[in-house]
């Protein structure tokens, strides 16, 4: 690691927790340099944790690169600030079927509810598939009922002009058919790509919480895939990426223009 006061900061500033952090800028505002009285009291300000490497670390860089103490506090208050919100941005993995101890993951059938649960104006849903899925219905309903306008994506059976086997996933959430919050789109036949004998599908996974949230993935609405399947997604929470996906999806409604449709 770069032993750069910046890069030493940047680090200090992960790895402290708050309260940690706090004790140590109240030292450093008030030392007069990087001496090894105020390495001791950085640790006194915090007794009882094993932090001595890490003092140590930052009163070398801090000699060597020249600064008052007030703006070492204030260079590792601004770190922290903008490590809390990358954390608080960044993307994570949700998982169906087997998990392993390689990395930390979150399940897709809690993740999916979470999610539903963080609108607070709009829910767009996508899915090929759908079965079952009682959880999903209900948080959907719930959503509904406090004001989130909710618009469901699915595809439509072979018969209907679509190429699920089965019937029409919307099927699975005919209770939400008549609230005036819900919405159901497909993508009709006559507007659908055909490459040689197969038409093009409606095959997206998504469930994304206003402009801000997003769950992106292989499994689709039922049962088997949110729990029972191997299947991977991911947890965006970096609106600018979040933000273009449903604006995506908006344009593809766009009456007139967009090749999606409401359901009749």
């Amino acid at each position: 690691m770069s032993d750069t006061l910046p890069s030493t900061i940047a680090a200090i500033a992960e790895e402290l927790p708050s309260t940690h952090l706090a004790a140590w800028c109240r030292v450093l505002r008030t030392a007069p340099g990087p001496t090894p009285s105020v390495e001791a009291e950085l640790l006194e300000a915090r007794p009882g944790y094993a932090m001595a490497g890490t003092a140590r670390r930052l009163v070398d860089a801090w000699r060597r690169a020249g600064a008052t103490g007030d703006a070492i506090a204030l260079a590792l208050e601004a770190a922290a600030v903008v490590g809390r919100d990358r954390a608080a941005h960044a993307s994570t993995i949700a998982v169906s079927g087997p998990t392993s101890d390689a990395v930390p993951v979150r399940l897709t059938s809690q993740v999916a509810l979470e999610v539903i649960r963080d609108a607070g104006d709009r829910l767009l849903v996508v899915s090929f598939a759908a079965h079952g899925v009682a959880a999903i219905i209900t948080e959907l309903t719930l959503a509904a009922d406090r004001g989130v306008h909710v618009d469901l994506v699915l595809e439509t059976s072979v018969a209907a002009g679509g190429t699920l086997a089965g019937p029409d996933a919307a099927r699975v959430f005919r209770s939400l058919a008549d609230h005036d919050r819900v919405r159901f789109w497909y993508w009709p036949q006559e507007r659908r790509p055909v490459t040689g004998r197969s038409r093009a599908a409606l095959h997206a996974k998504l469930i994304a919480a206003d402009e801000h949230t997003a769950l992106l993935g292989s499994a689709n609405l039922t049962d088997r895939a949110l729990d029972g399947n191997l299947e991977i997604g991911v947890v965006l929470r970096e609106p600018a990426a979040v933000r273009s996906i449903v604006r995506h999806f908006r344009a593809l409604m766009r009456p007139g223009t967009g090749p999606l449709a409401p359901f009749p």
